[in-house]
């Protein structure tokens, strides 16, 4: 079983059940949501802005260092699997606001896509063999700094997940204008259910159908 948690932004936890991941802790001065402080054994850093890489947040369960992965190719560790793949944070090559990382990541035998701050509006071919074996989806849907809501859909169909959560829109506290997460959901038809505290997921409990998870800020 794999748990799954939202701490704001593009933050995730993923924890199994020999080690846990965090993708994209933010900095709190930057972000104006409240100061991080979690436990893993693994960071994986889309790419280099603040409300992205603060590595220092994180900790492992004895105080130590954990392992960080901050660019494309292909990690293991404590029996995770880790593919690191190269995006654009723009839909323009990466010409206005750079490259990003988009990370598969392989837990306790559930593929989860952690997009980043994606940018392109629609994947090439080569990215999308590469994510081809996604279970759960983690995609921005805020837009200004990333593909808007009404790009989603077509993302998820190229990528075929059994299992999408919205990240990176608009929540209380943050201090940058992006779009409500209602904008994804209207463009996937789709109502505003009750946000969950985690999702727990394994390979035999994956829907048949596609499913939309709304998670609550940890």
């Amino acid at each position: 079983m794999v748990d799954i948690t939202w701490h704001g932004q593009a933050c995730f936890k993923i924890k199994g059940r020999t080690a846990s991941a965090v993708c994209d802790p933010y900095e709190s001065d930057f972000t104006g949501l409240k100061p991080l402080k979690l436990e893993a054994d693994i960071v994986c850093v889309t790419h280099n802005h603040q409300d992205h890489n603060n590595t220092g947040a994180v900790k492992t369960e004895d105080g130590q260092e954990p392992f960080v992965i901050s660019g494309p190719g292909e990690f293991e560790k404590l029996g995770v699997n880790i593919v690191g793949v190269a995006s654009f944070h723009d839909n323009s090559q990466g010409a206005e606001r750079g490259k990003n990382t988009i990370y598969n990541i392989t837990c306790d035998e559930v593929n989860i896509v952690h997009l980043g701050d994606l940018g392109q509006t629609k994947l090439s071919q080569e990215q999308v063999e590469q994510l081809s074996s996604c279970d759960v989806l983690l995609i921005p849907t805020g837009g200004t700094f990333t593909i808007e809501g009404k790009d989603a859909p077509d993302i998820i169909a190229q990528i075929e997940p059994k299992i999408v959560i919205p990240m990176h829109h608009k929540i209380e506290g943050l201090k940058f204008t992006l779009d409500p997460v209602e904008k994804f959901l209207s463009a996937m038809g789709k109502e505003k259910k009750e946000p969950q505290n985690k999702l727990s997921v394994s390979r035999e409990r994956l829907p048949e159908e596609l499913e939309v998870v709304l998670l609550e800020k940890q």
